[in-house]
């Protein structure tokens, strides 16, 4: 098991989280990035950056590698949650799991039925504000073994928030939302009524990735693309990948940048 990174080289690689963000911003990244750098800030075993779409009032994944029940929870439920408005308040630098009071937890169907199950045993929520104050978005970070305390990760990552509020924040001539999940609702009927996760490798497949490929970008197992596939040419009722492609390019899907 690897050790603790110092609180140097914590700082060092917050620094790099900046950079990734900023180029999330700029539109010359993606957000699979962002999260690659702060896996040098602290380890994880799953992580998630969702932007909050106030008109359909639900999140939206702009990158992640929880499993797709654990998404689905973060982007449809978790703002139901007892524990949301607890995330929510702008005076909270992060609700760290340890934080948590046990009967908050034991409220919460987000852990009892997500998080605990996938093992998880420590890792934060954040909530991201822009600068007027409007909530944008959340980072979820979880992993399956406790942290050490004192835990110089806790303090950077409420560093990070203003980087990644902006990155995460739609800003002028940016769309809402990444173009594979305008409407999940929408393309989930329109395409045969897949998943958000399908929606997200059948956008992949628009650009001509392979399953490694994909799974790199998604935070996903090679293996676990191909049953993504599978069931996505099985409810198109399509004979190949090409023709799943093809379908979701004519129909104005793409992948996120």
């Amino acid at each position: 098991m690897a050790p603790e990174r110092s609180g140097a080289d914590i700082l060092d690689a917050a620094v790099r989280v900046r950079e990734a963000a900023r180029s999330a911003t700029a539109g010359t990244a993606g957000f699979d990035t962002v999260l690659a750098a702060l896996s040098e800030v602290m380890e994880y075993d799953h992580a998630s950056l969702a932007r909050w779409d106030p008109l359909h009032r639900r999140h939206t994944t702009l990158a992640g590698s929880y499993p797709d029940d654990a998404t689905a929870y973060i982007e449809t439920r978790l703002h139901h949650d007892p524990v949301f408005p607890v995330l929510r308040s702008p005076a909270r630098g992060g609700l760290w799991l340890r934080d948590v009071p046990r009967q908050l937890l034991a409220a919460s169907p987000g852990f009892r039925k997500v998080l605990s199950p996938l093992g998880v045993e420590d890792g934060v929520s954040q909530c991201l504000f822009a600068a007027d104050g409007r909530y944008v978005g959340m980072l979820n970070v979880s992993t399956c073994r406790p942290r050490s305390a004192p835990d110089p990760a806790r303090a950077v990552v409420t560093l990070l928030t203003e980087s990644l509020a902006a990155a995460v924040a739609p800003g002028p001539g940016r769309p809402p939302r990444p173009a594979a999940t305008a409407d999940p609702a929408a393309d989930a009927g329109r395409l045969g009524g897949l998943s958000p996760r399908e929606l997200q490798v059948l956008a992949e497949l628009t650009a001509g990735r392979t399953n490694r490929e994909i799974a790199a970008r998604l935070y996903i197992t090679p293996r676990t693309v191909g049953t993504h596939v599978e069931h996505i040419l099985a409810k198109l009722g399509l004979p190949n990948r090409a023709a799943a492609a093809a379908q979701a390019a004519a129909g104005g899907i793409e992948p996120s940048r």
